[in-house]
């Protein structure tokens, strides 16, 4: 490159930032930082009837949520404002009408309804259709005669004979012939510029050098490619990653689950682990690392390495990220995270972020291979965090139907009670020699003490969660259970 590359991400605020367009935004963010170039966000609202100033602040919070900060666009500024296609309207017809007056163009009467019965009628007999060009034929007198009525014309492009090739970053070389390309609409009748017309001012103005789009979007670009060249301004670079399918092999959709990245966001993902899965939704670090920051991909990231193949989106690869990202945040970081969720269990004290802090660390250490998503530390923490707990019947009537059960639990609350220090290799110790002086093994103990200080037959060590949950909580425990089984005997 001779030049550091401006790219762009231009999404329609129609709908949120979904995760198609999030791993888009996420390769050009990626190829901007690698070459110290402008990451430009453009909102793309020439779709007034569809788009809102919600579905904008939606995409704005998404970006952000990723960590995908935009050098000029919306908030920020910039040298080529406005960043929004709808305040750029005017640019646009003076672009229609340059490709007009420069012979590239031409005015079209025809009425979608006609065009609709042309199309029909050549589907009929069984025939492929494009635009005839009648209006290219039309005599100024008849163009005259139509104006005059009142008829407002679209502008039609007018694409000339030959084959465009072009190079694509990521699938090679593409080509097309012409002939399978329609004389398009740039410019409708009420004004509004097409899509084509309207990105490929906008690049031209905003000096854009890459772009990187979905595969959806390779059909566009000989269109692109035959307007720039007509306008006699070199063509950005182009480069068309792949699409994203569900575990069912099918374009991804709603039915797959969430499509919306805040939903993510809303479901306990972390940014870290979600940046970290859409990366690798079709690009290749190289060998066969996996776990990485922004920073780590932003220094291997090469749009050559972007395969030319369908990526799948499987939910269970991006809970295995998030759980890997959550072991790596700082104890400190996850606390802070976690505060909103704990507090609206009621599970938050302020001693947990202050004096509480470091013993908080060692109980999330422990509870973290439990977890995919920070919501699940919600129900891990509640037996540390909580005055009491609910008893799993099924637990109970599982493990704890044995004769003399009750008596062997308050062996060991008596002896638990007695113990110091009350860490896991005493607690252990001393839960051992209860079940060998009273003839039974140490697993009847180990459930009973298990049911007792978390309500479940499942838990992290149990020798640690005893020492965590402390003496005081730990005793008060199984005495209550204890009391519990007794009163139903």
């Amino acid at each position: 490159m001779t030049r550091p590359p401006r790219v762009r991400f231009g999404p329609s605020p129609t709908g949120y930032l979904h995760v198609g367009g999030a791993r888009t935004a996420l390769f050009n963010w990626l190829f901007a930082r690698r070459h110290g170039g402008s990451f430009i966000l453009r909102i793309e609202d020439t779709d007034p009837e569809r788009s809102s100033e919600a579905m904008v602040s939606g995409i704005l919070e998404g970006m952000r949520w990723l960590g995908l900060d935009w050098d000029e666009g919306p908030g920020v500024g910039g040298p080529h404002q406005p960043y929004f296609q709808s305040q750029r309207f005017d640019r646009h017809r003076a672009l229609a009408h340059q490709l007009l007056a420069g012979g590239h163009a031409y005015r079209c009467y025809c009425s979608p309804d006609l065009l609709k019965a042309k199309r029909e009628e050549a589907e009929r007999n069984g025939l492929g259709w494009k635009y005839d060009r009648t209006c290219l034929r039309l005599s100024d007198k008849e163009r005259e005669e139509i104006e005059q009525s009142g008829l407002r014309p679209a502008i039609r492009f007018l694409v000339p004979a030959g084959r465009t090739t072009y190079m694509d970053r990521v699938h090679g070389a593409i080509s097309f012939d012409h002939d399978q390309i329609e004389d398009f609409v740039i410019l409708r009748s009420d004004g509004h510029p097409t899509y084509h017309l309207s990105v490929v001012a906008d690049d031209l103005d905003m000096e854009i050098t890459h772009v990187v789009r979905g595969d959806d979007h390779v059909s566009n670009t000989p269109k692109h490619l035959l307007l720039f060249n007509a306008i006699g301004a070199p063509p950005p670079e182009f480069g068309h990653v792949p699409l994203i399918l569900g575990t069912d092999k099918k374009r991804l959709s709603k039915r797959h689950g969430a499509t919306s990245v805040t939903e993510y966001e809303r479901a306990g993902y972390i940014s870290e682990a979600m940046v970290n899965f859409l990366a690798l939704l079709g690009w290749s670090p190289g060998g066969d690392r996996e776990v990485m920051t922004p920073s780590e991909m932003i220094e291997l990231f090469d749009l050559d390495n972007i395969s030319g193949s369908s990526a799948v989106f499987n939910p269970e690869k991006l809970d295995w990220f998030n759980s890997q990202h959550l072991a790596r945040l700082d104890p400190a970081e996850l606390v802070r995270r976690l505060k909103p969720l704990l507090a609206a269990s009621g599970l938050w004290s302020d001693e947990l972020d202050s004096t509480r802090i470091e013993w908080l660390g060692r109980v999330l250490s422990l509870v973290m291979p439990r977890v995919k998503r920070l919501p699940d530390f919600v129900d891990q923490l509640r037996p540390f965090l909580a005055a009491s707990v609910e008893f799993d019947e099924g637990a109970i009537a599982k493990y704890l139907s044995t004769p003399d059960v009750v008596d062997h639990m308050l062996a060991l609350q008596s002896a638990l009670s007695q113990t110091e220090p009350f860490d896991e290799a005493t607690i252990e110790s001393v839960l051992r020699s209860v079940a060998d002086e009273r003839r039974i093994k140490a697993a009847v103990l180990i459930h009973a003490a298990r049911i007792a200080v978390t309500g479940k037959s499942v838990s992290p060590g149990i020798f640690e969660v005893l020492a965590l949950v402390g003496k005081a909580r730990t005793t008060e425990r199984l005495g209550r259970l204890a009391q519990s089984l007794k009163s139903k005997a």
